[in-house]
């Protein structure tokens, strides 16, 4: 590890100190500390030396894989015109078309047969739904696949013929594993870009990770294409690597409205965990599947690190309800900006002011903390952030405006540990990892812009994983 020292950087509430940093944590805090030979010093001009960010709810593999698919969804594509013409443009990789992003609203619910038309019928294609949770094959993807025999899960569609509608739930993992363990993308650049946003710790959130996923994971770490410290749900039945440079989350528990699951074998389920000592996070995106989430805990008996994620629809009496069960909430912010314009013209009127919630989690008792849903929402955390503040769509309609939060706690929802969302981070103070994101303004005047254009400067564990070019132009304090 590095020494570094860090000058004039503003630590807190306008306090300016310089900051000496030496195997990995911060060793001292003091105005005029000295230099020493061969230790690095960086001036921070009165920047704002600030926590690293805390990305709570990430899907990197998905990630990565986006960088090199075609977007099929809002606002890059908005009509069944615009998704032909994309389809008929993409670059295929390793002999597929992979797309992402996509919403009912451009051409209605895809399947095989719709997708034979949109897109070339001799190239298998796979489209991701914009929520993740489905995928959408085409008739030639299913023969690649070989779908139509062998053992299949049960969340293969099928018509009221038998025949594979195409469209598939909740199967990453299922699907890598037909497509070839070589579909695991590399994440240099999903490392590369988390630490430009300061980011210094990440959730992955994707439910069905194996013992592939997690080795790749721990490679990525190890190899330094991961420039984050790495948490990861995944299954009860697999466990991590030996020697991992991950550390294991919660287990992910998926729901799904239209086939929500049997009462008691959920509650089964949560014990089940319980029982292993792993807590449970609850894929929650509709108010029915709040509902059952939360019972269900209820009845299992909610234990410490138990997550409810995105809580989308989340009316007064069902935050007081996750308020005595005392779980986590981790919710996504950036959806207000991101698709506010569909949910006020598509969500009931009575739901909107409780979508993606901030004021009403936090004064009703929920911890809570905050994720981008990268990639299915943008990974720029500085984006949900200033969503949280401001609860404008793209279009500038206020959604939720009682949620509005202000500046430094809707920072805080990135800045929490990322094993305890909701718990508040500590003031930086000397013994403390040295996790930290600098940028170039006071706090004072950063806090009026919250934009990952100000970021100057990224450690881990006190590293440099990124640093800014320096820009003449720019007005550092």
């Amino acid at each position: 590890m590095s020494d570094l020292l860090i000058r004039r950087a503003e630590v807190r509430d306008g306090i300016v100190s310089d900051v000496r940093i030496a195997a990995g944590v911060i060793a001292a805090m003091d105005v005029g500390l000295p230099e020493e030979e061969g230790v690095a010093t960086i001036d921070a001009a009165g920047g704002a030396l600030l926590p690293g960010l805390h990305d709570h709810h990430i899907h990197l593999f998905a990630l990565a894989a986006a960088q090199s698919s075609v977007s099929c969804g809002p606002p890059e594509v908005g009509t069944r015109d615009e998704l032909k013409h994309a389809l008929a443009a993409a670059t295929m990789s390793r002999g597929w078309i992979r797309g992402v992003g996509y919403h009912e609203t451009v051409a209605g619910e895809l399947d095989r047969w719709e997708l034979d038309a949109l897109g070339p019928s001799d190239v298998p294609i796979r489209i991701q739904h914009r929520s993740g949770a489905l995928w959408m094959l085409n008739s030639a993807a299913i023969r690649t696949l070989e779908l139509a025999g062998g053992s299949l899960p049960e969340s293969i569609e099928r018509a009221a013929s038998g025949a594979i509608t195409g469209r598939i739930f909740y199967q990453d993992s299922w699907l890598r594993e037909r497509i070839g363990h070589s579909s695991i993308p590399d994440l240099s650049q999903v490392g590369r870009e988390l630490a430009s946003y300061g980011v210094t710790a990440v959730m992955d959130a994707t439910p069905d990770k194996g013992c592939v996923e997690y080795e790749a994971l721990s490679n990525a770490v190890r190899s330094g294409e991961m420039l984050q410290r790495v948490v990861a749900m995944g299954r009860v039945d697999e466990a991590l690597p030996p020697g991992a440079q991950i550390e294991m989350g919660p287990k992910k528990i998926m729901l799904r409205e239209p086939a929500l699951p049997v009462f008691d074998e959920l509650v089964r389920e949560i014990c089940e965990a319980h029982r292993v000592e792993r807590a449970v996070a609850f894929h929650c995106v509709t108010r029915s599947e709040l509902v059952m989430a939360a019972t269900a805990l209820r009845e299992a008996g909610a234990r410490s690190g138990d997550r409810i994620e995105h809580a989308s629809v989340a009316p007064p009496e069902l935050v007081k309800l996750l308020a005595e069960l005392d779980v986590w909430v981790v919710t996504q912010p950036g959806f207000i900006y991101e698709r506010g314009d569909v949910y006020a013209r598509d969500v009931d009127a009575a739901d909107r002011d409780w979508l993606y919630r901030g004021r009403g989690f936090l004064e009703g008792g929920v911890a809570l903390g905050a994720g981008t849903d990268a990639p299915y929402g943008d990974a720029d955390p500085w984006l949900a952030i200033r969503a949280a503040v401001n609860r404008c769509t793209r279009a500038g309609i206020r959604l939720g405006a009682s949620e509005a939060l202000s500046p430094e706690r809707a920072f805080g929802l990135f800045t929490s540990p990322i094993e305890a969302p909701g718990t508040p981070a500590a003031p930086l103070a000397v013994g403390d990892p040295a996790d930290l994101c600098l940028v170039d303004l006071s706090w004072q005047r950063f806090r009026e812009k919250l934009t990952r254009d100000r970021v100057a400067l990224t450690l881990l564990r006190g590293e440099i994983t990124w640093r800014r070019d320096p820009e003449p132009d720019r007005q550092p304090s």
